[in-house]
Formats: C-alpha cells, structure tokens, sequence
C-alpha cells in the first residue's frame, strides 16, 4: 500500500472504444408524432400471439368482418395452425347463446368466406364454438347539456377576479361541468 502511494503506477494502454452495439426494432425510441397503432401493435402483440393472432386486426375489425348483428353475439378467441402450415385453422370463437350458436353453423361457410377475404388466403376452414357470456360493452356517455346563459356569466364574473391564465381555464372547465349538471 505504501508502495503504491510512492510509486506511480504503471499507466496501461487505451483500450479501443467499444463499438456501439446495433438496436433492434423493440429498442428503437419513438420520437415525434406517430400514430398509436404503432406503440400499440408492440404491446399487444405477444398477447395476441398466444392466440393465434399476427396481431389484434381480428378483433378489432371483427364487426366489420361478419357484420353488426353476428358480432353482438360472437367474439373470436384465437386461431389454431397445424404447426407446419399457417392456412386452414380452426377460428375458435365464443358465442353468447346456443341459439345463436345454430344460426353461426348455418352461416359458417358465408363467415368463413368473409374472414378469408379478409386475410387475403385460405387462414381459416372451419369454426369451432364456445358457449359463454361475451364483455360487457360500456356504453357511451354523452356529453353533459351546456349551462344556462345566467350560469355562465355569474360564472364569468368570478372568474375575472383570478390574475393565473391556467388556473382561470381549469377554474372554468369546472365550473361549465358544475352548471351543467346543476337540477
């Protein structure tokens, strides 16, 4: 130790600076605008995958797909490949009732047909049921009626006495909100 305090210490060489190692597509920064679906398809897809889904397009455009009136009764579940091929799965899909379940089979080939076109080859030949209860959907509230035209200028009027520009607009919002739901 005393050695080393007297003594300067042998300077080594310089290694040569790493090179940088190579992102991969999953450690690329987003930056600027992107549309959602970009982050989104990272997320969701390993979840879909587990199903049998390239990605969530199938569920999503599921109405689109079958249509409005099969869709309120149906959701599909996930597809399942021979583990050789990616064409003629089975689409499994759950059905919310077993009388909707005979009008599915006697629709089968027109679905099949549809979700076909919609991959643009043969993904799915045939579709295998499940009976249970589909998510709730939650349905969409309105928008809350403007406040009377009195509200808003007693509203007004408080408001001029507030000197901070942001604390004034969430002021306001509020008390819109407030207004508009007075009885």
């Amino acid at each position: 130790m005393v050695l080393a305090m007297t003594k300067s210490a042998p300077k080594e060489p310089k290694a040569a600076k790493p090179a940088k190692p190579e992102r991969s597509d999953d450690d690329r920064r987003i930056q600027g605008m992107v549309s959602i679906a970009v982050p989104a398809d990272r997320v969701t897809k390993p979840v879909f995958g587990k199903h049998g889904f390239a990605s969530g397009a199938l569920v999503v455009d599921w109405p689109a797909i079958v249509g409005s009136a099969v869709a309120a009764h149906t959701l599909p579940i996930r597809i399942r490949f021979s583990p050789q091929d990616r064409s003629d799965g089975t689409l499994e899909i759950k059905v919310s009732n077993s009388a909707f379940s005979t009008e599915i089979q006697h629709l089968e080939p027109l679905i099949l047909e549809r979700i076909n076109g919609y991959f643009g080859w043969k993904a799915v030949a045939r579709l295998r049921m499940k009976h249970g209860p589909l998510p709730v959907k939650r349905p969409i509230r309105p928008a809350p009626p403007e406040p009377e035209p009195a509200d808003m200028a007693r509203l007004d009027a408080v408001l001029e006495k507030v000197e901070d520009d942001t604390l004034r607009e969430a002021l306001a919002r509020l008390g819109k909100y407030v207004a508009a739901r007075k009885p």
